[in-house]
């Protein structure tokens, strides 16, 4: 049964990397003690990892990041749980699919494996990444990720600003496109928001909350503690 913690995003203004979230990835990890961090979608990976080491270090997790390791597949398979930091989703995709990730996380996570995503690490958990924010800086071998879940994701999600005189697209009118050529309900997760998955049950958890897309169908607004049905 799968157990995963998709997060909107790792930082907070004026708060410390994953503070927001900490009680949810220690309800998470709860039992285990090392962590494999994959810290492919920014360019710095040793200072990538610095960062993480440091926040789960002081929670009591040993973190092992991937490219450390004798080969990245291996630091997936020696490890209790697995988190996908956040970046840019295209540079990630691309270097899971590049390292062999994609088949041993999947393989890992249908096995019990924790797995923890922030923003283009929740991105790479759905079934594709056409619901990101982010720039193409690369071109992934293709746009199917880790299919970890049945549905979309949009991390940091912006709700239309009435007053706004700005006359690009709003997150909203992207997502409506999205279902113009694609089934697959959305999930829009503010910041500060995650979605805790329990194999086929989906809560939606911390400060804010997120609204919910779905094909033909106007969206629904939905408050943290919430089960969806998805």
């Amino acid at each position: 049964m799968s157990q995963l913690l998709l997060l909107s995003n790792s930082g907070v203004h004026g708060e410390e990397y994953l503070a927001w979230a900490e009680e949810a990835i220690a309800e998470l990890l709860e039992g285990m003690r090392t962590v494999a961090f994959v810290p492919y979608a920014l360019h710095d990976l040793d200072a990538y990892t610095a960062t993480a080491r440091r926040k789960f270090e002081s929670m009591g997790f040993e973190l092992r990041a991937v490219h450390e390791a004798e080969t990245p597949a291996a630091g997936v398979r020696e490890a209790d749980a697995v988190f996908v930091g956040g970046g840019n989703t295209f540079r990630l995709l691309t270097r899971l699919h590049q390292t062999g990730l994609i088949d041993a996380i999947r393989k890992r996570v249908r096995e019990g494996m924790r797995y923890i995503g922030s923003s283009a690490g929740t991105n790479v958990a759905c079934p594709t990444i056409k619901t990101t924010n982010d720039m193409p800086i690369v071109h992934p071998p293709t746009f199917e990720a880790l299919g970890l879940v049945r549905f979309q994701i949009n991390p940091h999600y912006l709700d239309p600003d009435p007053a706004s005189k700005h006359m690009g697209e709003t997150r909203e009118q992207r997502i409506r496109e999205f279902h113009e050529m694609n089934d697959a309900p959305v999930v829009a997760l503010r910041e500060a928001a995650f979605l805790r998955v329990d194999g086929d049950s989906v809560r939606l958890g911390g400060r804010t909350g997120a609204r919910l897309f779905r094909r033909g169908a106007d969206p629904t607004e939905h408050l943290p503690g919430e089960m969806l049905e998805l």
